[in-house]
């Protein structure tokens, strides 16, 4: 492990990384590695662990293996957007590092994204190329949703919709490997500006997971910053291990991010329309999983879903 560079408690850093963690104790070691392994250059840094109440050995884990890691452990689990916050206001740094403890940093891409941060004063927000587990590009860059975009976006409908709509968010015409402004960056690895944070605050955590990102992204573009996908970088994601598990509840906590999104962006009238369609879509796909269970095909895992969906819609996916 490299030599430990971190600043005392109230001493300004150049970095602050945020890791909220949640059972995954095995994953965040490999991450707090990576991350002390990475070259800083001139730079200094502080790591900040939020775990939300892991019931596995990570605070153990964090508080015997990094001792130099400011650990918040939190006495019940309070959702990723609250537990960032938690750690934004902790944070010292003149830049912040939101970072998933399923990721690794390759190489000296935390120095290369503070180092283009420093040249470049009007970017805001800066995401870097991301790697699935298999080393293929995992797609984090894209543009802001129209209101059409919700209704098939990750819906039974998005192999239908038109490929120009669902390019444009994917903002597919960007190479994997460009530096290029967007509208947002995906939280699994987001780099911050001080300033940001202090012109328009945390992230809402009326989102408890799922497009905290997006609006975080939206309101500082509103504020003029720029957000940059930064392909000059690389971390892996390893991808979704905690939210894997809870399978109801990541259904319910993506939806309902995105009603309250478009209640935000779009208003009260289109994400009550929009909450419909996703009920409807799911009573559907019940509907559908049920005729498959009869005929005998994956029986057990049609059961699965159809328990998943059901618990979907006695949610009743409010609009916040």
């Amino acid at each position: 492990m490299c030599p430990l560079r971190f600043q005392k408690v109230g001493v300004l850093t150049d970095l602050s990384i945020i890791i909220v963690s949640w059972n995954v104790a095995s994953l965040l070691k490999a991450c707090l590695e990576s991350i002390y392994s990475s070259p800083l250059g001139p730079y200094t840094l502080e790591i900040i662990v939020v775990d939300s109440a892991s019931t596995d050995n990570s605070v153990q884990m964090v508080s015997d293996q990094f001792p130099q890691v400011k650990l918040l452990p939190q006495n019940e689990n309070l959702g990723f957007s609250r537990c960032n916050n938690i750690g934004l206001a902790a944070a010292t740094g003149r830049y912040i590092f939101l970072l998933n403890p399923d990721t690794e940093i390759v190489g000296d891409a935390l120095a290369k994204m503070l180092a283009y941060m420093d040249a470049h004063a009007t970017v805001g927000i800066l995401g870097p190329h991301t790697l699935n587990s298999d080393g293929t590009t995992q797609s984090t860059r894209r543009r802001f949703p129209t209101l059409a975009l919700g209704f098939v976006e990750s819906t039974w409908l998005q192999p239908f919709a038109p490929k120009s709509l669902l390019d444009n968010f994917y903002a597919t015409d960007i190479n994997d490997d460009a530096i290029a402004d967007v509208d947002w960056v995906q939280g699994s690895a987001l780099l911050a500006r001080r300033e940001v944070y202090t012109q328009i605050g945390g992230l809402d955590d009326g989102y408890v997971m799922y497009s905290e990102e997006m609006d975080w992204c939206k309101r500082a573009k509103t504020s003029g910053w720029r957000v940059v996908y930064f392909g000059n970088a690389d971390i892996v994601h390893h991808g979704g291990k905690s939210s894997e598990q809870a399978t109801a509840r990541k259904h319910i906590y993506f939806q309902e991010s995105k009603l309250r999104y478009t209640h935000k962006f779009h208003g009260w009238m289109a994400a009550q329309i929009l909450r419909l369609f996703l009920l409807t879509s799911y009573l559907w796909q019940i509907g559908l999983e049920s005729l498959k269970s009869v005929l005998g095909h994956k029986r057990s895992l049609r059961q699965e879903r159809i328990q998943t969906y059901w618990q979907v819609i006695r949610s009743g996916l409010k609009v916040s």
